[in-house]
């Protein structure tokens, strides 16, 4: 009897690679795990070694993965952090680190001057998302402006997923969503690189191919199967950006599905038939031919309760959400603006500040730790107003992520945002969504498959709805009232 046949799904992420093996039925039947560096080698940068930590972390995973399928392999799909770049020769032999995506904002004065040359309304509506630290455009004028070396020699620039996909199938090629990440140089409406705005900014060096993440888009060639061990002429499927590989392995597949990721920081990623183009979200192509996204992101979330918990000596985190369950609604008259690192969606301030305002010397830290997971859940109502405002309203929240396993989180933001949630059974990650994309890209599986069965539900508790409608009003207020203090305190710690 023949063994079952079985789909590789590998992502790499900020700090590891995650990788597993799973059934055409969803079944997981082996997982690996690879931890790596980040590197800041200046304020500012953010890098990754791609030789060092992408392809040895492939490596890695490989080594422990490959051994356990028993040559039933039956394809391939790889996803990673993004939008990022790595310049890399004819031979995919990396020129210098990879620069990393929004948290590396080295780019500044390139964004400013594409904006100028281009006009910054024009780029919102050609490319569905204003040019940010998250843009691709600006790192790749940066690096032919500031080493000119390096881009004399470039023959191809990847992103971590493409980078691994030249290196198992020697195809230079990047799926489409990446793509739309990549402002300017993508058009939403041709679905396709803005041919005359990306030469401007690329100069001589070529554009990848494009396809959509579930598609085939080569064979594992006789290098990569001697590197990897997998099996030569294995499919490869083109992989994406990894947050929404995650958002399809929880099916968030259909127009007003929306994944809410609870994480060191927060990232919301929409469905969506039809949006608008709106300065403070992400309008992108969508993982599945035809489809749109919408997609925000908080500066911090679990990081900002992570900071608390240093400060209250590193107190079990359990007591804590404990003394915060103790606090009630609106944490004895405490409202927090959760701009300790900046802040993303849908403000884009990197000088934005935190804040907490109505201290006492009567409040405890359970006060505290309540007011930030709270500030959170206002970030959050903030964004999806912002969703609403672009023309799609979120119909079903699916939660992932480390923090939904505190129930009080997930509580504390489904009564400020009146939403109920789902949690599903199986939240691997982005690399079980890897998983299912090669499923249904080789055709083991039909294209509306969907592994996902949900654990629990999450309900708003309507009893809280109008206090918790007054303090977002306070939230609101409190930051149009602190924001040129936050500023300039901004300025004076720089």
């Amino acid at each position: 009897m023949s063994e079952p046949l079985l789909l590789l799904g590998i992502d790499i992420g900020t700090s590891s690679a995650k990788g597993l093996l799973a059934t055409p039925d969803g079944e997981v039947v082996a997982t690996a795990v690879h931890e790596h560096a980040l590197s800041l080698p200046r304020p500012g940068w953010a890098e990754h070694d791609a030789e060092d930590v992408w392809w040895q972390g492939i490596l890695a995973l490989c080594g422990e993965l490959v051994p356990a399928a028993g040559g039933a392999l039956a394809g391939v799909c790889v996803s990673g952090i993004g939008p990022c770049v790595v310049p890399c020769d004819a031979s995919v032999k990396p020129l210098r680190p990879a620069i990393l995506y929004g948290i590396d904002t080295r780019a500044t004065a390139e964004i400013a001057e594409l904006e100028d040359r281009f006009g910054a309304d024009a780029i919102l509506a050609r490319g569905g998302s204003v040019l940010s630290s998250q843009a691709l455009g600006p790192k790749l004028l940066w690096l032919r402006r500031h080493e000119p070396d390096v881009w004399s020699r470039t023959a191809a620039w990847h992103m971590a997923s493409s980078f691994v996909v030249a290196r198992l199938t020697g195809e230079y090629v990047l799926d489409r969503h990446s793509a739309s990440q990549c402002d300017p140089l993508y058009d939403m409406a041709a679905e396709d690189w803005a041919a005359d705005w990306a030469s401007e900014v690329c100069g001589d060096v070529p554009l990848p191919s494009l396809a959509w993440p579930g598609e085939i888009v080569g064979a594992v060639h006789a290098a990569g199967a001697q590197a990897t061990g997998i099996p030569a002429g294995t499919p490869v499927m083109a992989g994406t950006i990894d947050a929404w590989a995650e958002a399809f392995s929880v099916g968030v597949r259909r127009p007003g599905d929306l994944m809410l990721m609870y994480g060191s920081t927060m990232f919301l990623v929409e469905v969506a038939e039809a949006a608008e183009p709106h300065p403070g979200l992400w309008l992108t192509a969508g993982v599945e031919p035809g489809s749109l996204s919408l997609a925000a992101g908080m500066a911090t979330s679990g990081s900002l309760a992570a900071w608390l918990r240093s400060l209250a000596g590193g107190v079990d985190y359990g007591q804590l959400v404990a003394e915060a369950a103790d606090s009630p609604v609106g944490a004895r008259g405490l409202v927090a603006l959760p701009y300790f690192a900046g802040e993303r969606s849908p403000l884009f301030d990197p000088d934005a500040r935190g804040v907490i305002a109505g201290l006492t010397i009567a409040h405890t830290r359970g006060d505290l730790f309540r007011a930030v997971y709270e500030a959170i859940g206002y970030g959050i109502r903030h964004i999806l107003e912002t969703f609403a405002a672009a023309g799609a309203t979120p119909q079903r929240i699916v939660a992932v992520g480390g923090g939904t396993r505190d129930d009080l989180w997930t509580r504390v933001v489904s009564d400020i945002c009146r939403l109920r949630q789902t949690v599903p059974e199986q939240t691997i990650g982005a690399c079980y969504g890897d998983a299912l994309l090669a499923a249904i890209g080789t055709g083991l599986v039909a294209a509306r498959t969907d592994w996902t069965r949900a654990r629990s539900e999450v309900a708003p508790n309507d009893a809280n709805a109008d206090a918790y409608d007054e303090l977002y009003d306070l939230y609101r207020r409190l930051h149009g009232a602190t924001s040129e203090i936050q500023h300039a305190l901004s300025a004076l710690g720089s």
